[in-house]
């Protein structure tokens, strides 16, 4: 008998404690935003300000903050799986409960975690980087957000209504199939997936193109920070690597609702079709969320070191031989499939032969701190403890690149270990790093050093106990995906000890948390603009820049801009003058996006259930907005010059 199962009519979820805790904690939260909103009346602000926004700012705060959340719900069934694994024959979990929690772990981390925390590094950083005043495409921006949040609720929604994906984050055929995941558990998996992969690629092609169209005048493809280069390498891999993933959650949805058989052996199907579709997106996607990581030490070590960063036309060739290489090693996720020694051995190979640009990347950070003037502020501590574990996550994934070997590791918790050091120790360091780093810019006050030292160390401290005991629990034969375990395997005190790192981790989150309170009513403002003493456009602003960003646009002359001017005393030559400042052309907020993302969320739902009329009448509001979208021509406005200089002269700068 399973642990949960449908209510009479057919939708919530009971049968669980921890499911009943889950429902009381949505609705007293939903309560208490609603009774917010309504007390201090910011049902129109919020409307105004932030739901109909198109300004990039904005939808960066709001990915931002949508990924802590997600990190904090993606962290709490991390922590759940750990307990139920601390010592053997537990149930805290049963069997069913734990293949739910161990794949919304998975698919938050990745998709509704690090995807947004990525974009949100984009929207906050990149425009002002590069000198422009918006993205190429705001309208398009605001929908890929609220296609990523509606995305992100209706795999949350799975928890409470209908029943929880259970066939793991990568959701292999057959076992995803309806034969075997008859719920419709899977099918929130696949459209939610779906619903926010079509907001990411149209991300993709909205910052290559800002990138690349709307650069200060004089800023050349090698005048850029490296960190809007190692986004334009993530947007090369985002949309080519996306429409494969595409492609496979569509066939798999198809075979679950339409009868289909793409999947199914013994109707003609291939599940190894959706397994190498799944991987073709999946190790590019490894590098879609670590090289905006890398991009982001290359700012924190130059700005904190006081120097040029070394070698960085050898840090742009590595993070774009990076984009091209990671499309060649998909396969060493299953070299057990029984490819064949060619096959293997080329994959292999590939594997080992992307370790090469990102040990470069390594050593020039190295190199540039060396004789450096180093402080020690969070953004760089940060940084230096990413080193040391990303070296070592990379070794052991040298290992795996071992064909032979990797028979011994494969799918065990040496895998675990491995994905996690790397993951973590990369991505989610380097998202700390830059948290701390942008953080004045974005809201106007730093975020303080004693708190953030403190989750520093609970982090650091609580990874390595965490994971590096599961290198050897996998050398000892403990297979992933495991619910429990006997007492006899010789397992359990490295899978307490595990546990008790993980739960530090935790503890480090709510301090950073609790670091952010405290530094919103007693950080220290930012009233220089320029805190951490940096080298790129961004620094030139106040903090937070003006809705404009940029009242008239730099002309550049050299790659770190704004370091060179305060070298040379000409820090003003960016500020702007009264004669040169004119109209600025700026986008107009629409709710059309929000709408937009609420039509996909009906449509999605609708084919959770098969409701098909609800489905289709999602897809026809759809239709109907894009529509009205193209007729509409008064999509802008101009901002006059005298709002332009009351604001700048209120700023200080004029």
């Amino acid at each position: 008998m399973p642990i949960s199962h449908l209510s009479h009519w057919g939708l919530l979820v009971t049968g669980d404690p921890l499911l009943y805790g889950a429902d009381a904690s949505i609705i007293l939260a939903s309560v208490g935003i609603v009774f917010v909103l309504t007390y201090f009346k910011k049902w129109k602000w919020l409307w105004r300000e932030w739901l109909t926004t198109v300004d990039h700012k904005r939808i960066g705060i709001m990915y931002l903050i949508a990924a802590v959340l997600m990190l904090f719900r993606a962290g709490t069934d991390a922590l759940m799986m750990r307990t139920q694994l601390a010592l053997p024959n537990q149930h805290f979990l049963g069997p069913e409960h734990y293949d739910q929690i161990f794949t919304t772990h998975g698919t938050i981390m990745i998709f509704f975690m690090a995807m947004p925390f990525i974009f949100a590094l984009m929207n906050i950083a990149v425009p002002l980087q590069i000198g422009a005043r918006d993205v190429a495409f705001p309208y398009l921006n605001a929908i890929s957000f609220w296609l990523f949040f509606f995305g992100a609720m209706l795999l949350n929604l799975s928890f409470v209504i209908g029943g929880s994906p259970d066939a793991g984050w990568t959701s292999y055929a057959p076992l995803a199939g309806l034969h075997f995941d008859p719920g419709p558990g899977e099918n929130f998996y696949l459209l939610s997936l779906q619903i926010t992969g079509i907001g990411s690629i149209a991300t993709g092609i909205n910052f290559l193109a800002t990138i690349f169209k709307m650069r200060a005048p004089g800023m050349t493809l090698m005048k850029m920070p490296l960190f809007t280069w190692s986004i334009v390498a993530t947007n090369i891999l985002i949309i080519f690597a996306f429409p494969a993933l595409a492609v496979a959650l569509a066939l798999l949805l198809i075979d679950r609702i339409a009868g289909a058989h793409f999947f199914t052996i013994h109707a003609g199907g291939l599940p190894m079709m959706y397994i190498n579709m799944f991987w073709i997106w999946g190790h590019p996607e490894v590098y879609i969320v670590l090289l905006p990581a890398f991009g982001v030490f290359s700012e924190v070590v130059a700005t904190f070191s006081r120097k040029t960063i070394f070698g960085y036309k050898a840090m742009v060739s590595s993070m774009l031989v990076i984009s091209v290489v990671s499309y060649f090693v998909w396969a060493h996720h299953f070299f057990t499939m029984g490819g064949g020694v060619s096959v293997n051995s080329f994959f292999a190979v590939a594997s080992m032969l992307i370790g090469i640009p990102t040990g470069v990347k390594v050593f020039n950070w190295m190199f540039t701190m060396y004789r450096g003037r180093i402080r020690m502020k969070m953004p760089m501590l940060w940084t230096i403890a990413f080193i040391p574990c990303f070296v070592l996550g990379g070794a052991s994934g040298m290992m795996l690149a071992v064909a032979p070997v990797d028979y011994q590791f494969h799918n065990s918790y040496f895998l675990v270990a491995h994905f996690h050091e790397m993951l973590i120790g990369g991505v989610v360091f380097g998202m700390f790093a830059a948290l701390y780093y942008w953080w004045p810019k974005v809201f106007g006050f730093i975020l303080d050093e004693k708190w953030g030292r403190w989750a520093f160390w609970f982090w650091n401290i609580g990874f390595y106990v965490c994971f590096e005991p599961q290198y050897a629990l996998g050398l000892m034969g403990m297979q992933r995906r495991m619910y429990t375990y006997p007492s006899g395997m010789g397992w359990t005190a490295l899978n307490f000890i595990s546990t008790i790192g993980a739960f530090l981790m935790g503890i480090g989150f709510l301090v950073m948390a609790g670091g952010i309170v405290y530094s919103i009513f007693k950080g220290e403002r930012d009233l220089t603009g320029d805190p951490w003493d940096g080298r790129t456009l961004e620094w030139s602003l106040p903090s937070p820049a003006p809705h404009y960003n940029f009242a008239v646009i730099p002309t550049i002359t050299d790659r770190d801009q704004w370091w060179t001017l305060k070298e040379q005393g000409k820090q003003d030559t960016l500020r702007p003058r009264p004669e040169d400042i004119q109209p600025i052309h700026m986008p107009k907020n629409s709710a059309k996006p929000f709408l937009i993302g609420v039509a996909f969320f009906a449509a999605g739902f609708g084919f959770v259930f098969n409701w098909y009329v609800l489905a289709a009448a999602g897809l026809f509001c759809i239709v109907i907005l894009l529509l009205v979208r193209s007729f509409e021509y008064h999509s802008d406005y101009h901002i006059p010059v005298d709002e332009v200089v009351h604001t700048e002269t209120a700023l200080g700068r004029l």
